[in-house]
């Protein structure tokens, strides 16, 4: 039986292997139970432009906002620190949320070494294009060599460990692209930079989008 914790499947999620290859991920569609999906997509906030906005710079409420506590909270915190042997209890956390994506998005990178782990919740109820499916790369170089491909669908879990080695990224799309970023910080001192050069490139864009 799947019990949820909050509307998150840790069950699930725990029993879900970790894959080491070509670094430690772990992917896990269902994650969220439907009652859970239901209520963050219904109240996913108005992102007006691509790129990565702070949770705290979009207005997130109801059950976009429960999603979020959820994610916050010691029972997730707990899960990723046994999943990926490495404890991150007490890391600061940088949450950011994305609307949409443009035809640059998805070049390959590793993300930056001041990140531990990366968690990505996708909030898309259908998926049909091809681009946009984040991949599992086995180097830095080609797009199309890639040990997993993961659907952004509504409810889908993909965390993996920061890494010299950990390559993603996705073919080029245009259009609506519903994801939460949760991202343990080695430091106060990154997060809060982290928060900062977002922001002033979310307030960049929202003067854009006003002109």
């Amino acid at each position: 039986m799947n019990i949820s914790v909050n509307g998150l499947n840790l069950d699930t999620f725990a029993a879900t292997p970790l894959a080491t290859y070509p670094y430690e991920h772990v992917v896990v569609p269902g994650f969220l139970d439907h009652a859970m999906i239901d209520g963050a997509t219904s109240d996913f906030p108005d992102v007006p432009k691509a790129g990565l906005f702070p949770a705290t710079e979009v207005s997130c409420t109801g059950g976009f906002q429960r999603l979020l506590d959820a994610l916050d909270g010691p029972d997730f915190e707990t899960a990723i620190s046994q999943k990926f042997s490495v404890d991150v209890t007490g890391l600061p956390k940088l949450f950011t949320v994305r609307g949409r994506a443009q035809p640059k998005d998805g070049r390959i990178h590793t993300d930056s070494v001041t990140k531990v782990v990366t968690v990505l919740i996708y909030l898309n109820r259908e998926w049909s294009a091809l681009g946009g499916r984040l991949r599992v790369l086995r180097g830095p170089d080609d797009i199309g060599d890639y040990a997993a491909e993961i659907e952004p669908a509504a409810g889908t879990l993909f965390a993996f460990l920061r890494s010299d080695k950990s390559f993603h990224g996705h073919e080029p799309f245009f259009g609506e692209r519903r994801a939460i970023q949760l991202n343990w910080m080695t430091t106060v001192a990154v997060r809060d930079r982290e928060i900062s050069r977002h922001r002033m490139s979310s307030r960049l864009k929202r003067l854009l989008s006003i002109g």
